[in-house]
């Protein structure tokens, strides 16, 4: 029986010796778990802090936009209404020259250094063009880019597209 006893003994003691052991592996899993946890914790506040900054900067960038785009409109109907007083002014010269003859267009002059239009001179920055239609030097204020045709007096113009005046 001693011996028995002896036995049971040392099988509970080591019975116990493992289940301390046990014990103190799930304690070291639960505070590492619980650090894991903490961090996971850090972790969502800094994302959640990061997240609401953005979404602050979002806004005010949004806000900004608007405002820019609000001023770029306001620009707009200021150039269009700007568009329209200019066109207005237009028809009304137009209207007052309309009985005015228009000139035939003289022909080219022999100088080559004035304009056959308005006879300024051409000089480094005032560039020269030849009338497409009657071969005359003109500057740039006198004449009118055609597209691919090329460039041609004010006057030629006027007389080629009556309706463009």
């Amino acid at each position: 029986l001693p011996q028995r006893l002896a036995t049971l003994a040392a099988a509970a003691w080591e019975e116990a010796r493992q289940s301390r052991q046990q014990l103190q592996a799930q304690r070291q899993e639960v505070a590492r778990l619980q650090e894991q946890l903490s961090r996971a914790r850090q972790d969502g506040e800094r994302w959640a802090s990061a997240l609401q900054r953005a979404q602050r900067e979002a806004l005010e960038r949004e806000a900004m936009r608007g405002a820019e785009q609000a001023r770029q409109q306001e620009l707009i109907r200021d150039m269009k209404g700007r568009l329209l007083e200019l066109l207005r002014e237009k028809d009304a010269l137009w209207q007052k020259t309309e009985g005015i003859d228009t000139p035939m267009p003289s022909p080219a002059s022999h100088d080559a250094g004035l304009c056959a239009r308005c006879h300024k001179d051409f000089r480094l920055l005032s560039r020269r063009y030849n009338c497409r239609l009657c071969q005359g030097k003109v500057c740039h204020a006198c004449s009118v880019d055609t597209g691919k045709q090329g460039r041609c007096c004010l006057l030629c113009y006027q007389q080629r597209h009556p309706q463009a005046t």
